[in-house]
């Protein structure tokens, strides 16, 4: 099973695109940051992922701040040149902040 949940922050968000099916694409880079136990010991783990929303989720990314939390569901794919992966998100749930203008929910059917 190809499935991937994480909670994490906006760091970059590029422009607007659309997909040669005419679907709009948004290219983001997420951070996340936890602690977890590991083998008896704390360890901290800090990661950086490439992410791309397509289609309906897009709104939802778009409306997020940079800086903004949310969580993120959807699925690993390899990035076209076959070099790292990119995470498609296919759900996203917003964890506005405080002035945030982040959107509701958006989950795909």
């Amino acid at each position: 099973m190809n499935r991937l949940l994480l909670s994490a922050r906006l760091v970059e968000r590029q422009a607007l695109r659309y997909t040669p099916a005419g679907l709009p694409a948004l290219d983001l880079l997420l951070q996340h940051e936890s602690e977890v136990l590991h083998e008896g010991q704390r360890r901290k783990v800090t990661v950086e992922m490439k992410a791309r929303a397509i289609g309906q989720t897009v709104s939802a990314a778009a409306a997020l701040a940079i800086g903004d939390h949310a969580d993120f569901a959807g699925f690993v794919g390899a990035l076209r040149n076959g070099r790292g992966v990119v995470f498609h998100i296919l759900e996203l749930h917003a964890q506005p902040g405080p002035g945030s203008n982040a959107a509701p929910a958006i989950e795909s059917e």
